[in-house]
C-alpha cells in the first residue's frame, strides 16, 4: 500500500522533500519615503507599512541587508503636490535623499522606486487629469521622466504602477536614451481595480479625491486580458512583471508563468496583510504561520520574488 505519510514522519523528513521554499532573499520590503528628518513611523501597529525620512532610511535597511532580504521597494510621499507634471524633480527630492543613503550603505541591494502620479497630485490619481479624465499619453511623458530621474540617481528598478498604456515602450525609450541601458524595468503587468489598496492609500496619501481608478487598472473579472496586459509588457520591453494584489490573482500567477519566462514578481498588497493581522490580533488565526502558508500559496503558483510587508519583520526575527 502507497502510504504517502512515510514522507512527512518528521520535521527533517519534511523538509527534505519540501518542493516549495519561501527564503528571504525572494522577499522584498516596502518603503514609504517622507520629507523631513528623525522619522519613523509604522501608520498603524503591526500592519508593516513604514513611513520613513531619508536620514533614518540607512539605520532602518542595514539589518534587512544583513538578513539578506532580497531587495527594497520605495514609495515617495512628497512635499508638495502638483497637478501638471512640473517641479517632479523637486518632489522626488526625499526619494533622490534615501535613493543615495540605501546605494551607500549596499551598493548591491537591488533597489526599487515606484513609477506613479497618485501621490504627487492632488486629485491622487496615477496619471494627469483633464476635467475628469486620466490622460494616457501626457501621463506617460511624465513618468517616463520620472524614471530617468531614478535611473540617473542609481535605482536598479525603476516600476511603472500607473497602469498607462504604453508607458514600458515610452520609459524603456527615454531610458535607453539617456544612457541608462542597464536600469531594468519592473512592470506592473497585471494590477486590479482591488478592495485591498485601503492601508497604502493611507500611509503614501494618494487615496483618488474623485471617482476611482477603474478606467485604468484592470477589472478582476477578466482573465483573458489579463495575459494581454502581461504579453505587451514583454513585447514593449519589461525585464520582470508584477501581479498585484496576490492573494486574489493566484490563478493569474499561474497563468503569466506558463505565458512567459520573464521574471515574475507578486504583491503581497497592504489589505491583504492587514487582513492577516486583524484576524491575528482577533485570536482567529496564527499570524505568523498564516503569512508563512500565504507567502509559499504565492511562490507556488509561480512567483520568483514576492513583494510584502513580512520581509521586515521575518528579517528582523
Amino acid at each position: 500500500m502507497m502510504r504517502l505519510r512515510r514522507l512527512r514522519q518528521n520535521p527533517s523528513i519534511r523538509s527534505l522533500f519540501s518542493e516549495t521554499q519561501v527564503s528571504l532573499k525572494q522577499l522584498v520590503q516596502p518603503y514609504f519615503v517622507v520629507p523631513g528628518k528623525g522619522i519613523k513611523r509604522e501608520t498603524r501597529p503591526g500592519y508593516g507599512l513604514w513611513q520613513i525620512s531619508a536620514d533614518l532610511i540607512r539605520e532602518e535597511v542595514a539589518p534587512l541587508v544583513r538578513a539578506g532580504v532580497g531587495g527594497v521597494m520605495l514609495f515617495g510621499v512628497p512635499e508638495h503636490k502638483r497637478d501638471d507634471g512640473k517641479e517632479l524633480e523637486a518632489q522626488l527630492e526625499p526619494l533622490r535623499q534615501a535613493i543615495t543613503e540605501v546605494k551607500t550603505l549596499a551598493p548591491e541591494l537591488p533597489l526599487f522606486a515606484d513609477v506613479c502620479l497618485c501621490a504627487y497630485t492632488t486629485h491622487g490619481h496615477c496619471g494627469l487629469v483633464k476635467g475628469n479624465t486620466i490622460i494616457n499619453d501626457e501621463s506617460v511623458k511624465v513618468l517616463a521622466e520620472m524614471s530617468v530621474h531614478f535611473a540617473k540617481w542609481g535605482v536598479d528598478f525603476v516600476s511603472p504602477s500607473d497602469m498607462m498604456d504604453g508607458r514600458v515602450r515610452a520609459i524603456r525609450a527615454a531610458l535607453d536614451e539617456h544612457g541608462f541601458t542597464n536600469t531594468s524595468i519592473l512592470s506592473y503587468a497585471i494590477k486590479m481595480a482591488s478592495a485591498f489598496y485601503g492601508p497604502f492609500r493611507e500611509a503614501a496619501h494618494s487615496a483618488p479625491g474623485f471617482g476611482d481608478r477603474k478606467s485604468y487598472q484592470m477589472p478582476a473579472n477578466n482573465r483573458r486580458e489579463a495575459r494581454r496586459e502581461l504579453i505587451l509588457d514583454v513585447d514593449e520591453g519589461a525585464d520582470a512583471l508584477l501581479i498585484k494584489p496576490a492573494l486574489s490573482n493566484l490563478d493569474l500567477i499561474r497563468d503569466a508563468r506558463e505565458a512567459t519566462d520573464v521574471p515574475l514578481f507578486a504583491y503581497q498588497v497592504s489589505g491583504e496583510y492587514a487582513t492577516l493581522r486583524a484576524a491575528g490580533d482577533a485570536g482567529l488565526i496564527d499570524f505568523d504561520r498564516a503569512v508563512e502558508e500565504t507567502l509559499v500559496s504565492i511562490r507556488r503558483a509561480g512567483a520568483d520574488v514576492i513583494v510584502s510587508y513580512a520581509a521586515r519583520p521575518m528579517a528582523l526575527r
